[in-house]
């Protein structure tokens, strides 16, 4: 995940397929991120999971999910093999106005009955440059499945007055919410719709490694 940080190092070193002194690329960490290897998770009281939508047309409305389940592993030899699984509760969806959040958790969007759970499961990690990383994985809404990017933004890692070891980094992506089946909206007199489809998900994460 975004706890990362790798240089790329080009090395010499011969190669049977094109011969000697072949160019290849390997990956170099700074030996203080190996520290950080190891599972984590998300300290919800310093963290925030939410999201925001644009409301006819003028305004922005933001939410965040106050329930929700973290598995988190962090390799700081080997980026790919880091992974993160997280579970959330979508009737824990809060945007300040009980109407709407109940509306929200309704058939018309989550239909939380029939669909509890809202699910992110990493697929992959890459560095892109400094301390910016891309998280793949797949995103899971009322059954359906599709592929999202995180852009990760690594904050730094530090031991809190209270002993806990703690690392930090934001996370963000725009996705359609109809290709997740949440199609509902009301078209405007003036043009446009009530209920933009793209949202904007972030994540606001302190993560405490786990001593067990």
């Amino acid at each position: 995940m975004g706890i990362f940080s790798r240089r790329q190092t080009a090395l010499s070193e011969p190669n049977p397929a094109a011969g000697t002194g072949a160019s290849v690329t390997e990956t170099t960490l700074d030996p203080a991120l190996r520290a950080l290897t190891g599972r984590w998770t998300i300290d919800r009281p310093h963290s925030r999971i939410g999201f925001s939508v644009r409301h006819a047309m003028v305004t922005t409305v933001r939410g965040a999910f106050t329930e929700y389940d973290s598995t988190l592993y962090f390799d700081g030899a080997r980026p790919s093999e880091s992974r993160a699984d997280l579970v959330i509760q979508v009737a824990s969806v809060d945007t300040g106005v009980e109407q709407r959040d109940a509306h929200i958790i309704g058939r018309d969007f989550f239909d939380a009955r029939r669909y509890p759970e809202m699910t992110f499961r990493s697929t992959s990690t890459l560095h892109e440059n400094g301390e910016t990383f891309r998280m793949t994985g797949d995103l899971t809404i009322r059954d359906v499945t599709r592929p999202i990017d995180l852009q990760l933004d690594y904050l730094g890692s530090v031991l809190d007055p209270f002993g806990y070891e703690r690392a930090g980094f934001d996370g963000t992506t725009t996705i359609d919410r109809t290709e997740w089946g949440l199609v509902y909206n009301q078209r405007l007199k003036t043009g446009g719709t009530m209920v933009s489809e793209k949202v904007r998900l972030q994540f606001d994460i302190s993560a405490i490694r786990s001593t067990s």
